[in-house]
């Protein structure tokens, strides 16, 4: 029995959602139809934004990220990323010297970082600065370079250099994309620069990420999932993503 078009769309959709990802030549076996027609199904599908095609295949959503201004990012996920900054507070110890690096996340972070004896902060984020300039009791380095306005934040080869001499007891990163085979990644690919020069001086790596970040990539790579220590994150998170990281030796904290 051949399906007709709706039915085909709905199972596309079904395993689409059960699987994470369909394959034009199984779909093509499955539903005894031409690769050109299965092709026809997954274009009609992804222009009424239901899946995105990709190589033989699709998934649900356009993993590549664009670039968006650091006031309007702030009001996506804002309850999730609330919650992931308080629970990033719960890593800090007294004499940490910590990089806080740029982001939404971050900026959260920064806003819920309570009293902590002989805190040192160094940030490449300007509004991360501010809020804790106002705080008496922690020690607060800017980096220098050329200013991002879209992310209000530091890049360039001043910033990276004023890193190379310097060790810190943990760095806080906020992300754009991760993927669990290609890694963490950014929209910048000179922000993306700066950050590998921060893992580099950091003895841990915690990652503040909301769970829309995961399965999605940007255009700068920043490092492999390996190089990764703790990732915060919501539980919007996918069961079998988690696991995955669980497997890989990373510490998942569900805020």
């Amino acid at each position: 029995m051949i399906l007709n078009i709706v039915d085909r769309h709905k199972l596309i959709l079904d395993k689409l959602e059960e699987q994470g990802f369909v394959n034009v030549n199984d779909l093509s076996q499955e539903f005894n139809v031409s690769l050109v027609t299965i092709r026809k199904d997954l274009k009609l599908l992804e222009d009424r934004k239901l899946l995105f095609r990709s190589h033989g295949r699709a998934i649900p959503v356009n993993p590549y990220i664009t670039e968006h201004y650091v006031h309007v990012k702030e009001k996506l996920h804002a309850k999730e990323k609330t919650r992931i900054a308080i629970e990033a507070g719960s890593n800090l110890e007294p004499n940490d010297s910590i990089i806080i690096a740029s982001g939404t996340s971050v900026i959260e972070f920064a806003k819920h970082i309570k009293q902590m004896e002989g805190l040192t902060v160094l940030t490449a984020s300007l509004n991360t600065a501010l809020i804790l300039s106002e705080n008496p009791n922690i020690d607060v380095i800017q980096l220098g370079g050329t200013v991002r306005r879209s992310s209000s934040s530091v890049v360039g080869p001043i910033a990276e250099k004023m890193l190379a001499d310097l060790t810190f007891t943990k760095l806080f990163l906020g992300v754009d994309g991760i993927d669990i085979e290609y890694g963490l990644t950014t929209t910048n690919i000179m922000e993306a620069s700066l950050n590998k020069q921060m893992i580099k001086a950091a003895q841990k790596i915690i990652v503040l990420a909301d769970s829309s970040k995961f399965g999605r990539k940007g255009f700068g790579k920043i490092c492999g999932i390996e190089d990764v220590d703790q990732i915060i994150t919501d539980s919007g998170i996918d069961k079998k993503t988690k696991a995955r990281l669980f497997e890989l030796g990373i510490n998942v904290t569900i805020a």
